[in-house]
């Protein structure tokens, strides 16, 4: 969940009067958001980088706001604004209207831009003016949207240029790295795309955005009808265009690998901001031509309606208005609706791109009704809640085996390859394990198939805890099964471990009898050993448990060098069963 910060005092002025911390905060909560914390900017310096960073800082009060994921209308003072005075009834929702297109500015794609970066949207507003506060907004929504929706800019990348510096129609082209040179964004010099990207490697906020492009044999550029270079995205823009408090017309271009992504950060933006355009709410369109000569127009800022049951809408909610109230409900949340009969027509704006679906007008009616003054009512559902039977035997196990005198360990679901296979002494062929696509680090390339290795690294993690050391956990592995819908399998299991200065084998031994005498499974005729070989454990010191002829798990001593694998120095024991044969 995103979190903006604005100042307290421009907040107020902007809607027009004062509230207390709690007040405001109860008004937050009304609207679906929420009031995460009061500071100053000097503060969060201050815990940030240390007592010295807050120095010359400005002391201002912030209001830190917890935002929903997916309104990124609210993700700048503007649109917070705009949806709080419309939810308290103090101004109508805006109309935004869409200027037609002027062919100077518009926006040409060259057919190598498909190997890189495929889409391209663009925008004009007209007649802007900034202040000091409006400017440092605008460029904080674009890093929010960057953060958010745009995925850190893989996604989508927006460029916002000084119009009157430029001339149009503008390419958007790829070429090599080496044939790309113009001065970024307040440097000093000319440099070529190479030279860049050695000198933003080492940028604090740029360096996480070079590997989107860094290993394509040509980038991504913007240029205008002088060759003057716009922006290299998504790493920087040029200094000749930057924006600045005396800019009145402003270009925006967003290119994208998701063409869909790219329309709602465009219309966020321009729907955002067109308030400070002489025209106030009124965008200019600009045709962005494909590569084969086609053209479309952007940004769409497109009004839809979605049709919704009065009755559905009540019975989802829970309460019990006439479509008249419920259409008033929706006006607050910026949707305008129609009552005809039992249906609703709500027209959906382009800045309320997180609609998509009844269910979502549903949600805006209830935060607009109010949570707390939905009545309580009893379930319909005719059925009575319970624990799953094996979570169930899970609790009752847990229990048992800390009667035993073993402690409860929890280890990670996610772990490395060598934990499952090469410590164990085996190949990772050979496991069945679900492996993720994008592992973050090594520590997390595979989904466990054994519980027994989190235990021995929580057993290496404890060496200095007195001997013996009894530990158990009870929870879920997962297998690749080709019969499974989804290809893979949980499997809740047991495992145990014994660590002293002898195997003691005998504990985790008794400890498997105790459990399988409490699930009333008696020995030899429903339990049973059967002498197995298994890398992970000692020669000769390894069987199967076996409940009715089939395996559930094994028991045994742990070999010396999956020992050594883990770093342990004492000698450890083992027992691991399936226990959903059991439910």
């Amino acid at each position: 969940m995103p979190t903006i910060s604005v100042k307290r005092d421009s907040l107020f002025a902007a809607l027009g009067r004062s509230y207390t911390d709690d007040e405001f905060q109860e008004l937050c909560f009304e609207f679906g958001l929420e009031l995460d914390e009061v500071t100053t900017e000097k503060q969060m310096l201050m815990k940030e980088q240390g007592d010295q960073a807050g120095a010359g800082v400005s002391e201002d009060v912030l209001y830190r706001i917890d935002i929903p994921a997916n309104r990124y209308d609210l993700l700048c003072l503007e649109g917070l604004v705009n949806g709080l005075l419309v939810f308290q009834g103090k101004k109508a929702p805006p109309q935004y209207q869409i200027k037609k297109y002027e062919d100077c500015y518009s926006l040409h794609l060259t057919p190598a831009t498909a190997q890189i970066r495929p889409y391209a949207v663009a925008a004009v507003l007209k007649g802007v003016t900034f202040n000091k506060e409006s400017y440092d907004s605008f460029i904080e929504l674009q890093d929010k949207l960057h953060q958010n929706i745009c995925r850190k800019r893989t996604l989508v990348a927006i460029g916002t240029h000084d119009l009157d510096t430029i001339k149009g129609p503008f390419v958007y082209d790829a070429l090599p790295p080496n044939e790309i040179k113009f001065k970024a964004l307040n440097q000093q010099k000319e440099m070529t795309a190479n030279e860049l990207m050695e000198l933003y490697s080492c940028h604090a906020q740029l360096k996480q955005y070079l590997g989107i492009i860094r290993d394509s044999p040509v980038y991504p550029v913007i240029k205008d009808k002088n060759g003057v270079v716009l922006s290299m995205p998504p790493i920087i823009n040029g200094d000749h265009s930057k924006i600045t408090l005396n800019t009145k017309n402003v270009f925006i271009e967003c290119t994208a690998t998701d063409l869909t992504k790219a329309i709602v950060v465009l219309d966020t933006i321009v729907c955002m901001f067109s308030e400070y355009c002489t025209n106030k709410y009124e965008v200019q369109q600009c045709k962005v031509f494909a590569p084969d000569g086609t053209y479309d127009l952007y940004p769409k800022l497109e009004y839809r309606d979605e049709i919704i049951n009065v009755d559905k809408a009540n019975n989802y909610i829970g309460i019990e208005e006439d479509g008249d109230k419920i259409a008033a409900l929706l006006s607050r949340m910026c949707l305008t609706a129609k009552h005809e009969d039992s249906l609703l027509t709500v027209r959906v704006p382009p800045t309320r791109h997180d609609v998509i679906h009844a269910c979502d007008l549903y949600e805006d009616i209830a935060i607009a009704y109010g949570y707390n003054n939905i009545p309580r009512r009893p379930s319909h559902v005719v059925c009575a809640g319970g624990q799953q039977p094996v979570n169930k035997l899970t609790e009752q196990l847990r229990a048992e085996c800390a009667n035993a005198g073993y402690t409860e360990a929890l280890t990670f679901t996610l772990c490395s390859r060598e934990d499952v296979a090469s410590k164990l002494g085996t190949s990772i062929e050979e496991v069945p394990a679900v492996h993720i696509s994008n592992p973050k680090t090594l520590e997390f390339q595979v989904v466990r198939t054994l519980l027994l290795p989190g235990l021995l690294k929580t057993l290496a993690a404890n060496k200095k805890m007195p001997l013996p050391m009894k530990i158990f956990e009870i929870s879920d592995v997962v297998v690749k099964d080709d019969k499974a819908e989804t290809g893979a399998r949980n499997e809740r299991r047991v495992c145990a471990v014994y660590s002293g200065r002898a195997g003691g084998f005998q504990f985790v031994h008794g400890l498997l009898d105790r459990l399988l005498a409490l699930l009333s499974v008696p020995w030899r005729t429903a339990y049973s050993l059967r002498p197995a070989q298994d890398p992970a454990y000692f020669p000769g010191r390894c069987a199967e448990v076996l409940l009715h002829g089939d395996v559930i798990g094994k028991i045994g001593v742990i070999h010396p060098n999956v020992l050594a694998a883990f770093e342990l120095t004492n000698p450890c024991s083992a027992v691991e069963i399936n226990i959903e044969p059991f439910v």
